[in-house]
């Protein structure tokens, strides 16, 4: 008991889970839901008649939030699948470093530079409007832990003032 140890932590965060519990027979196309371990939009769901051991199935197919790639399962309905909670917000572009990192702007004025531009076509649109002068808003989706923009828009609510 004399001993004192110091444990030290690196990072803390609320202990919030980052998905939710739901009946399967419940999630419904379009909606997200955690599919191999990866945060996914449901693209497509079948139902399979009950069997002789009595469960319905349901088969889905989704694609990954952040990389695209497609994801499938077959769950019985009664179970319960995790849903990722998905938080979307705009950012207004200000700035893209030259490693490649974009300075964003939120709604209440906070800076972020901690994105890096999307791989990709949208990557590139991104760049080009940028080189262009327009004014861009950034869609940037978050969940399990990780971000990334997922759309860009030109932010005609500024060109309108002009």
């Amino acid at each position: 008991m004399g001993d004192i140890d110091d444990t030290q932590f690196e990072a803390a965060d609320s202990g919030a889970s980052a998905t939710y519990p739901m009946q399967c027979s419940a999630l419904r196309k379009n909606g997200f839901v955690m599919l191999k371990g990866r945060p996914c939009k449901i693209v497509e769901m079948s139902t399979s008649k009950t069997g002789k051991h009595g469960h319905a199935k349901v088969h889905m197919v989704g694609l990954d939030i952040f990389t695209g790639k497609k994801c499938e399962d077959i769950c019985p309905s009664t179970h319960n699948m995790d849903v990722p909670f998905v938080k979307r917000e705009d950012y207004q572009l200000m700035d893209i470093s030259d490693d490649g990192f974009l300075s964003l702007m939120g709604d209440s004025g906070d800076l972020r530079e901690d994105l890096k531009i999307p791989d990709g076509d949208l990557g590139g649109q991104l760049k080009t409007e940028y080189d262009n002068g327009r004014e861009i808003l950034c869609t940037v989706l978050k969940s399990c832990g990780e971000e990334c923009v997922i759309a860009i828009k030109n932010n005609t609510a500024l060109e309108k003032n002009n």
